[in-house]
């Protein structure tokens, strides 16, 4: 395959096939789930149109990122005079993905979670998925997301859950744990603006209960109530990632901004927006750098429901399940990934992080991120068990060392890389 392409590029360069060559007919192959008629949808090359590697080395990336899609390559062979066949070869996931996870909570509770996706449905790339979970108290949700529904560019997603935990609200007395219920109805439209860069716009209309269980109290926050909220949302995301199974490459930013409107005083109206700037870079065979960088801020209210949490499974590894929270957020992970071991379909992968991060207390100003209090940094390492055919079958297990004030340490397991 090398060879051709290579011989490809000589010829676009110095016998003018980019401007002479067409496409007579593009061919699909090694597809068993994914049709065919999916794949000629969203390439960019189409028969009859001139032949350019670029285009075809585009396609190449766009497919890869589906999640039905392990690798996949091109070649190109000549029909007729100025005219070329172009073969995409497809090798794909196994889509149909089951999780369970099982953990304890702070009070030694049992709990746990499963969960289900087919992320190919049809043959056409739309993921339907559900999940129940068990924490101290019931939840549920389900989703669907068809990014080329309408069009080579437009889809949709809806999104149900009705997710129930015990949250700690951080007051000046100390902290009180709440039984916390959200549920919701989400509605996004998607469209793909060019190979990199895609938007989402949407409304998700949700109901919030709090009702206290134990702990300290205020007279200025209610015990018990019940607030509906409308949320509208614009998602940006710029990606010029290319996958080689378990390795990454390249330069992804996404964005988020969230207007919240409220019906209850004490849970106030907010705008809420943060962006997360990743870089993965190959090092030698095996190794593979990433890095993210979180900016965040929300209205800066003086409120203990907070939007940004300090938290295990979504910023520093191992500093415990929401410890604190603040309307402004700067994180950074960083982690260098190596292949310890490969056969088949089988991939051992270590790693070695350092999570860290600051947050603005509510109220506060933006000197809080420089306060030692709020800093934390996290180093640890890690074990990835993965499977190169399942589609994101990556099950993780970290362990992180605090190494600022106060600090904890722990373990986090979960599936897929950590970011």
């Amino acid at each position: 395959m090398k060879r051709i392409i290579i011989v490809l590029v000589l010829l676009f360069h110095f016998g003018g096939i980019a401007q002479d060559a067409l496409i007579a007919d593009i061919k699909v192959q090694g597809n068993k789930r994914t049709k065919t008629s999916f794949i000629k949808k969203i390439a960019k090359a189409k028969k009859g149109a001139i032949l350019d590697s670029i285009v075809l080395e585009e396609d190449i990336k766009r497919l890869k990122r589906l999640p039905s899609i392990a690798h996949a390559y091109f070649q190109v062979f000549k029909s007729d005079e100025n005219a070329y066949n172009v073969f995409y070869t497809i090798e794909e996931n196994f889509t149909i993905i089951p999780s369970l996870n099982i953990y304890t909570t702070n009070d030694d509770e049992f709990a746990f979670r499963v969960a289900a996706t087919e992320f190919n449905l049809f043959g056409q790339n739309v993921a339907v998925g559900g999940f129940f979970q068990r924490d101290i108290y019931n939840s549920y949700g389900a989703s669907i997301r068809a990014p080329y529904a309408f069009s080579n560019k437009f889809g949709f997603a809806f999104n149900h859950q009705s997710l129930t935990t015990q949250e700690p609200v951080f007051l000046e007395e100390g902290t009180a744990d709440y039984k916390y219920t959200n549920t919701s109805y989400e509605v996004l439209g998607l469209y793909e603006i060019n190979f990199r860069n895609r938007v989402e716009l949407g409304v998700n209309y949700f109901n919030e209960d709090y009702e206290y269980k134990q702990g300290v109290t205020n007279e200025n926050v209610p015990r018990d109530f019940d607030v509906n909220k409308l949320l509208f949302k614009l998602i940006y995301e710029y990606n010029n990632l290319n996958y080689h199974f378990q390795y990454v490459s390249g330069l992804r930013v996404n964005s988020n901004f969230q207007y919240v409107i409220s019906t209850e005083e004490v849970l106030p109206d907010f705008l809420i927006g943060w962006a997360d700037f990743s870089y993965f870079k190959r090092i030698g065979k095996k190794g593979n750098w990433a890095s993210r960088l979180r900016l965040g801020l929300a209205t800066n209210d003086d409120s203990p429901f907070a939007p940004f949490a300090v938290d295990n499974n979504l910023n520093i590894r191992g500093v415990g399940n929401t410890i604190d929270r603040g309307t402004g957020v700067i994180v950074l992970n960083t982690e260098y990934r190596h292949t310890l071991y490969e056969k088949n379909w089988f991939i051992l992968q270590g790693n070695a992080f350092v999570d860290g991060g600051t947050w603005r207390n509510p109220g506060g100003d933006f000197g809080d991120f420089g306060n030692s209090q709020n800093f934390r940094v996290y180093p640890g390492v890690g074990l990835r068990f993965m499977h190169k055919r399942i589609f994101n079958a990556v099950f993780r297990i970290d362990y992180g060392y605090g190494v600022t004030k106060d600090a904890t340490n722990g373990i986090v397991f979960g599936i897929g890389q950590y970011f």
